[in-house]
């Protein structure tokens, strides 16, 4: 059944705003905060890229709501909960949340998730029980239902899951992890069933690789992760079959980098640096290369942590902040350029650092 969580509708001065607006496209940005078990939710002005929190935000989600994961039609949010083991799955209906029960069991402390780029599946990395739980998702409500893999309810890696992402055919996964060093390990995907590791796999990549980003491009794309502990970011062109076949290490002059996001021309690759309270930029060369933007560093709030991008390619969003100060910044994003200019910083309400941020496309 349909379980109200939240009415999240807009005050009539947003809503007067909006009507004024050139553009009548309406995005909505949500933010996971597991310290305080909420969702914030802000409708995005289509046309500066600022934030106005929606009445009724943040909502009450599950307890230690870590992840969150965008369906690509923009109509179902879904919600890793690593204090209970569970989804929550609610539906979107302009800008309110509306969960769906039951809540669906995961594995062990869910705390990543990834959705195929056609939306059929969800994919959940469980850091307490080192395995991913795989969910078909319901084409006319949206609603999971548990996939059963080769070994059992779910896929062991052997490892805690920092970071998953899809191969842009969506028949690959790729999940970080750390070992005696960081790895890499890519699944084929077969109906949702995770098959044997390819070949090559886990592959080696930086110390503590919470960032993954993947770049269409010529081939089959490029990958990239965000190396905490080296302070480095690492490159790999994706083969036909999946593998990865590494290109190179690029060290920064920052510290502590642990989010990337990939823009929506696949021109830039932006790195959210947790050490030193900036963002850098990169252009992304034919061959998956790196060249740092002039303007680079852009100023952040303390310990920025979690990127996520406008689907109309001209904002970007940044998470922020020690636990008593959690904040969201907008930049415009100069897509001739990739110069980021901050539009606006937003407090938010609650305790602890935001985790995750998705938009609706």
């Amino acid at each position: 059944m349909l379980k109200k969580a939240a009415a999240l509708f807009l005050v009539l001065g947003s809503i007067a705003m909006w009507m004024s607006c050139g553009s009548t496209s309406n995005r909505y940005v949500y933010a996971a905060m597991p310290t305080s078990n909420q969702i914030v939710a802000y409708r995005e002005d289509p046309n500066s890229g600022a934030l106005i929190q929606l009445t009724g935000s943040p909502i009450v989600a599950g307890p230690g709501v870590e992840a969150l994961a965008m369906h690509p039609s923009g109509k179902y949010l879904y919600a890793a909960n690593s204090g209970q083991n569970n989804l929550s799955q609610y539906t979107i209906t302009a800008g309110a949340l509306n969960e769906q029960t039951p809540r669906p069991t995961a594995g062990t402390s869910p705390t990543v998730l990834a959705i195929d780029p056609a939306g059929t599946f969800l994919y959940v990395g469980n850091s307490g029980s080192f395995d991913i739980s795989v969910f078909k998702i319901g084409s006319t409500d949206g609603k999971l239902s548990a996939v059963p893999q080769l070994s059992g309810a779910t896929a062991p890696i052997g490892l805690v899951p920092l970071n998953m992402a899809l191969s842009p055919s969506g028949n690959v996964l790729y999940v970080t992890g750390e070992g005696t060093v960081g790895y890499i390990e890519a699944f084929p995907l077969t109906n949702g069933v995770l098959g044997a590791p390819l070949t090559g796999s886990p592959y080696t990549t930086g110390n503590i690789p919470y960032g993954l980003a993947i770049a269409p491009g010529s081939g089959n794309g490029f990958l990239y992760t965000a190396n905490k502990l080296d302070n480095s970011i690492s490159e790999f062109t994706i083969q036909s079959d999946g593998s990865l076949q590494h290109l190179t290490d690029v060290g920064e002059t920052y510290t502590s980098p642990v989010s990337l996001l990939v823009d929506k021309s696949a021109k830039y690759l932006y790195v959210a640096n947790q050490g030193n309270g900036n963002l850098i930029g990169f252009s992304i060369g034919a061959d998956g290369s790196l060249t740092l933007l002039g303007a680079s560093p852009f100023i952040t709030g303390t310990e920025p942590s979690v990127l996520a991008g406008d689907p109309g390619g001209g904002f970007l969003f940044v998470g922020y902040g020690a636990a008593s100060s959690p904040s969201l910044q907008s930049f415009s994003l100069a897509t001739s350029s990739g110069t980021l200019t901050s539009v606006s910083t937003y407090s938010l309400t609650g305790s602890g650092a935001p985790t995750s941020m998705v938009v609706t496309p």
